[in-house]
């Protein structure tokens, strides 16, 4: 085992946590209305509790365990942490404690489901939410983490790359978004009233947050303190600057001027578009990558959304959908050996990358929105997934959580 790399995953995980709770809470809780922000700091709050047990419980052996056979899912044989101790496992990371690999990717599991609150914000009953979540985690990021990086999984054998998540945690999570805010439906007044944020430094606090996290959820999935580390955490920082401007610009060329929330959200979307590339192209690339999911993210938030009218709410699938199927298709095309020997060339240099990413990027995120759907109908068939107008008017916080965010004082 290796100290420094150990201490560096240790450090990483607890950025990746930092992403959750607070940056993701905050992010999200700024754009929604201030009846509901509560709602979203619960739902982000209770994901780290109940997916940290799940994983612990069976959901680490569904996705990283030994494979049961032609590459769909782990066993059980490391439930309840059976067989994860100090000694490193080989076949994931050998210099670092097998429980430390573990409690690293358990963030990663948290994460991935709290991204789809914002697609539902402020219309899923607390109940079923909480249910919905277990499922999900359970039947479709568990699945899609051993496809994409568990031994044996078919997409890793399949040649597919994935460094940090493209595919595992925002494609996944984007398309789902967009399943989940197409059958709960509108929220009470779309389009017909105003919904502005209710508090835009949260959100920009949020971003702040998610950024500084993400070098721990891109640079830690090098899983050593190593030149591979470094390059993730310089490629991961120059796609975010990159989109961040891009975004302010498209935004002060079509709009006269540049606002925070746009400069927020193409950041946002530079680090999703990056997750899964980080590791496997040079920073100039990276620079292209960042630049080119500012207008394809631009597109689908602010022209695609708004013709097909889907409510979409705080755009988990305009960012985490469209930029984590972007930057899988990216390393396609820019991944080079020179910067990631266990790589592979993509298109831009010689190599057949692009097939396996191709691949990834349709079948994940189909089989994502599928099961999405089933999940969905079975949890509103048993008890009701959407709140009641009613409630939904007055507000989740006081409709879910019989709390209120902020006094007024007369």
């Amino acid at each position: 085992m290796n100290t420094g790399d150990t201490a560096w995953v240790l450090v990483s995980t607890a950025l990746v946590f930092a992403m959750t709770i607070p940056g993701l809470a905050f992010f999200y809780g700024g754009l929604v209305r201030r009846k509901n922000v509560l709602s979203i700091l619960m739902q982000c709050f209770i994901i780290m509790c109940v997916i940290s047990l799940q994983w612990v419980l069976f959901g680490y052996s569904l996705s990283f365990g030994p494979d049961t056979g032609q590459g769909i899912i782990g066993g059980l044989k490391w439930a309840g942490l059976n067989y994860v101790g100090g000694q490193p496992n080989a076949d994931y990371a050998a210099t670092i404690p097998h429980s430390v690999f573990m409690i690293f990717q358990c963030m990663f599991a948290v994460i991935t489901p709290a991204l789809m609150i914002g697609a539902f914000a402020e219309r899923m009953k607390f109940s079923a939410f909480l249910v919905f979540t277990i499922l999900w985690a359970t039947l479709v990021y568990d699945p899609l983490a051993h496809w994409v990086w568990g031994t044996g999984g078919w997409m890793r054998n399949l040649g597919g790359l994935d460094f940090a998540g493209g595919i595992v945690v925002h494609a996944s999570s984007g398309v789902s978004a967009l399943v989940l805010c197409l059958l709960l439906g509108k929220r009470v007044g779309y389009q017909k009233t105003p919904f502005r944020p209710h508090n835009l430094p949260f959100t920009v606090l949020g971003g702040a947050l998610l950024w500084f996290g993400w070098f721990g959820f891109n640079a830690g999935s090098a899983l050593a303190a190593n030149d591979l580390a470094a390059n993730a955490f310089v490629t991961t920082h120059i796609a975010t600057a990159a989109a961040g401007l891009t975004w302010a610009l498209i935004e002060w060329q079509q709009h006269g001027k540049p606002t925070i929330l746009g400069t927020v959200t193409g950041a946002v979307a530079g680090l999703v578009a990056i997750t899964p590339a980080c590791g496997f192209v040079n920073p100039m690339n990276a620079i292209f990558i960042g630049i080119i999911v500012a207008f394809i993210c631009y597109l689908a938030v602010a022209v695609i959304k708004a013709k097909l009218g889907y409510d979409d709410a705080l755009d988990a699938f305009g960012v985490h959908g469209v930029g984590g199927i972007w930057g899988t298709i990216a390393v396609g095309l820019f991944a080079e050996k020179a910067v990631n020997s266990a790589g592979a060339n993509g298109l831009f240099f010689g190599g057949a990358q692009l097939w396996p990413q191709l691949i990834m990027a349709v079948v994940a995120p189909l089989f994502a929105g599928v099961m999405t759907f089933i999940i969905y109908k079975l949890v509103d068939a048993l008890m009701c997934a959407r709140v009641k107008e009613k409630d939904e008017t007055i507000g989740l916080d006081l409709t879910q959580q019989s709390e209120a965010a902020y006094t007024v004082i007369e």
